[in-house]
């Protein structure tokens, strides 16, 4: 089994500015938004934790808020899309 993994990600276009992430073999252990709406991101943080960074993706991204191409769930799906990425070429 692999180590822990805390995986910061600046957000784009949205009123959340950083996610913080700990992962663990490919699922979420906790999540940290920074701005935004607390009680939604909070939601979402429980919602999502446990899951595998997979279907967060899944569900999650192309999620929009109010025209503006992304939202703080996209962003989530992006910074998680990112870190695969990042892994798979570590890897």
């Amino acid at each position: 089994m692999g180590e822990e993994e805390i995986i910061q990600y600046q957000t784009k276009g949205t009123c959340s500015k950083m996610i913080g992430v700990a992962i663990k073999d490919g699922i979420i252990n906790k999540i940290q938004f920074l701005g935004g709406c607390q009680g939604n991101l909070t939601g979402i943080c429980h919602l999502v934790e446990g899951m595998h960074i997979d279907d967060v993706i899944s569900k999650l991204h192309g999620i929009d808020c109010a025209g503006r191409g992304t939202s703080c769930p996209d962003q989530l799906a992006q910074c998680l899309i990112e870190y695969k990425n990042r892994s798979a070429v570590a890897g």
